[in-house]
């Protein structure tokens, strides 16, 4: 018998869901968007260019009160099998060495296109654009939907792909957590992820836009990658995954030389005085890293005045850069805003979901995936990854 099915929310996950919901079916899908097109996120990702998945995702690069939530997707419908899906729908790709797939057209434009024009292909799946959803209740025969401008509709199964509340202005205002709490859900603690992390601002002021790869420590956890000195803090990928892991710890590390143990850049040190002993500490890491980057540096563990030369560094000021080198510290003070993340860490409760449907133990026909879940990955294509994953088996197992 074939269903009236309601997708709430026409980015990644909630389009794939469709799809999946519509494809060799007597079903009738709608997608319920609340912009005026759908996808918006899709353009923003990857800088444009779409993330679309990274082929080392596994539940290691997920984060929540249960990661392993994420194999039942994984199990079914994952890496290889989204390749496939978009590679059928006319994408190529190109995977970098990291891992992260990309189009091969760099353009995320791509991605949300070819998704358009299979939706137009089939028949039965129908996009209701400037739908912004107040409530969502069920009867015996039916669930109900009411948007904020008094458009009601009905639907048979119900699935809630809304995202977060990350970039609001892209879409994410948190209504899916209404909707599910409404069905009697829990939500956990949400906070802003894959953003930037604010910190003290003396140093990172000076270094404002300088690059460098370091590895990057918080707490008991760390990564290796390219981090931006911006004017509130530090920013790159290497602090955006290490984002949704804050939590009370108060200083963030940089390892700017991580290739080199601390002995060994005491020696490459020694050198570099015995090679150039005249020449002064404004000018002594050119060549070695940022000359901006040094100055601070030496500043950070009280070396002054810079005009002094190198050969008047004695061993305790070279073990104190040789330390801050290896463990460069800044104070956090927070993270960016919600219209800074990427992501949303916390969501709605996975152990009130079945892992191999995302069908709600709570209400039958009601189904979740993406982001409103409590589940966020690292950046590199993982969230991506998810969003496809999850919509993908709710719109199939919604279609049954």
């Amino acid at each position: 018998m074939a269903n009236r099915i309601a997708v709430i929310g026409g980015g990644a996950s909630g389009l794939i869901a469709a799809i999946a919901a519509a494809e060799d079916s007597d079903n009738q899908i709608t997608v319920y968007e609340s912009g005026d097109r759908v996808g918006r996120k899709i353009l923003a990702t990857g800088n444009g260019r779409c993330n679309m998945t990274n082929i080392n995702a596994d539940v290691e690069n997920y984060h929540g009160k249960n990661p392993k939530f994420i194999l039942g997707a994984r199990n079914k419908f994952w890496v290889n099998e989204t390749l496939e899906f978009f590679s059928d729908l006319g994408i190529e790709v190109n995977v970098e060495e990291d891992g992260k797939v990309y189009p091969y057209s760099n353009q995320a434009s791509a991605v949300l296109d070819v998704l358009r024009f299979k939706i137009d292909e089939l028949d039965n799946i129908k996009i209701i654009n400037s739908f912004e959803v107040k409530s969502v209740s069920k009867t015996k025969e039916c669930f109900n939907i009411v948007s904020y401008d008094g458009r009601k509709e009905k639907a048979d199964k119900i699935i809630v792909a809304t995202g977060g509340k990350a970039a609001p202005n892209l879409g994410s205002k948190g209504v899916g957590y209404e909707i599910l709490k409404s069905f009697g859900h829990k939500i956990t603690s949400l906070s802003p992820s894959l953003v930037q992390i604010k910190t003290e601002t003396d140093v990172v002021k000076k270094l404002k836009g300088i690059k460098l790869d370091a590895e990057v420590t918080l707490g008991d956890n760390s990564e290796f990658g390219e981090v931006l000195f911006t004017e509130y803090g530090l920013s790159g990928p290497a602090v955006f995954s290490l984002s949704s892991r804050l939590g009370d710890n108060k200083v963030i590390s940089l390892d700017i030389m991580s290739k080199y143990s601390y002995e060994q850049l005491y020696e490459r040190i020694l050198q570099r005085i015995a090679l150039r002993p005249k020449i002064t500490l404004e000018n002594f890491f050119v060549g070695m890293f940022n000359k901006r980057v040094g100055q601070a540096l030496m500043k950070s563990v009280g070396i002054e005045p810079l005009s002094r030369y190198a050969l008047t560094l004695n061993e305790k000021e070279i073990s104190r850069i040789c330390s801050a080198i290896k463990k460069w510290d800044f104070k956090v003070t927070g993270t960016m805003s919600w219209n800074n993340a990427q992501v949303t860490k916390g969501g709605a409760v996975t152990g009130e979901f079945n892992p191999n449907t995302m069908e709600s133990k709570l209400v039958n026909g009601l189904f979740a995936s993406g982001e409103v879940l409590d589940i966020d990955g690292d950046c590199g294509g993982y969230n991506l990854q998810w969003a496809w994953s999850s919509g993908y088996l709710a719109g199939v197992n919604a279609g049954k």
